[in-house]
């Protein structure tokens, strides 16, 4: 057989190119679409990874119905996860109602509070805050009202945008559900479908499938089950020890939690510190102690065990690429953070190993 002429090498050549260039433009444009949305994508690709093998266990069970068992695997993500997840907002919508309403009444006073800490602060103490001009409560109490100030105007502002943002949280939801209820259905053929597409060797191709999905379940079930027992916890403490707004204390430290190794202790550590201030020793020991040796001990062992074992990657490399990915993409990051980088180092070890 003859060889193709250059002209027929070069067509070739000319029309490779206009299909990458083609490729690149048409995927940017599906980007910039899909960006408002990434967040319910994702939440929608991560609800079908943690449901899929319950929705396998389900399908013989159901008669090998696809649909039937997706849309009876979606009900129970709605029944354990949205039911709860919504009923804990509307509870912390009311509490955080209810103080903002005693911060505009007065019933609650911050200034009062941290009247009393500085009165029965040491004189060592004292002498650090002369250096910063805070020694004089007067002009501490200006400072904390200006603060007050501002956070008010923001809470107010938030009100009038909450319709919206409701609007935006229904959208998304929506989104969400209705991809993880195809991904859940079709996800198998789904995955194979874009694994042809992919220029890799199917061993390749399988590795790097694997370890997302790894990563993604040990990251959202490690990092979640942590958050909620640590913010249960801590919300317990401060309920027994008479804290208000234990719901809305308890919310937070599962929030700060997300950070490694400091996350929850950014609340209870200043609570007890306050408590040892203004006399309440017993308080404030007794604060310190459960902080350190139980909510601390959930951190320091259930998640090396459920993130860091199952992503086989070193606790700081999780921790750092959490604080990162946080800091980039907001709540979001403790899932992208430690997927970028599980996605970086199989990449690496591939191009390794074929070279």
């Amino acid at each position: 057989m003859p060889n193709p002429r250059p002209a027929d090498a070069n067509d070739t050549s000319r029309e490779n190119w206009a299909l990458v260039v083609l490729l690149v433009l048409v995927s940017l444009a599906l980007v910039s679409i899909l960006l408002p949305f990434y967040a319910a994508i994702m939440w929608g690709l991560i609800l079908s990874l943690l449901f899929t093998p319950f929705h396998r266990w389900l399908l013989p069970r159901v008669g090998h119905r696809p649909t039937l068992a997706a849309l009876c695997t979606l009900g129970i993500v709605l029944l354990i996860v949205i039911l709860p997840l919504t009923l804990v907002m509307l509870l912390l919508a009311q509490e955080a109602a209810w103080l903002y309403q005693g911060l505009q009444s007065g019933d609650i006073n911050p200034a009062l509070y941290f009247h009393r800490a500085f009165n029965r602060l040491p004189d060592w103490v004292g002498a650090i805050l002369d250096r910063f001009g805070l020694v004089n409560f007067a002009t501490l109490q200006r400072r904390l009202t200006a603060a007050l100030a501002q956070g008010s105007q923001f809470a107010a502002t938030q009100v009038f945008t909450i319709g919206q943002n409701t609007f935006e949280f229904v959208v998304s939801l929506s989104i969400a559900l209705y991809l993880a209820f195809f991904l859940i259905r079709d996800g198998d053929s789904t995955v194979r479908a874009i694994g042809r597409m992919i220029p890799l060797a199917p061993v390749h191709r399988q590795k790097l499938w694997h370890k997302f999905a790894t990563v993604v379940r040990a990251t959202v079930k490690g990092n979640l089950l942590v958050a909620l027992i640590q913010g249960a916890l801590g919300g317990l403490a401060f309920w027994a020890l008479g804290v208000s707004g234990a719901l809305l204390w308890a919310v937070l430290m599962a929030a700060f939690s997300l950070l490694p190794a400091v996350g929850a202790a950014l609340v209870w550590g200043p609570v007890a510190l306050y408590f040892l201030v203004t006399g309440a020793l017993w308080h404030g020991l007794a604060l310190t102690a459960y902080g350190v040796l139980v909510i601390g001990l959930v951190d320091n062992l259930l998640r090396p065990i459920l993130v860091g074992k199952d992503t086989r990657m070193p606790d700081y490399v999780v921790m750092i690429t959490t604080v990162g990915g946080m800091a980039i993409f907001g709540i979001n990051g403790f899932i992208l953070g430690p997927l970028i980088a599980a996605m970086f180092l199989s990449a690496w070890q591939i191009f390794g190993e074929t070279r």
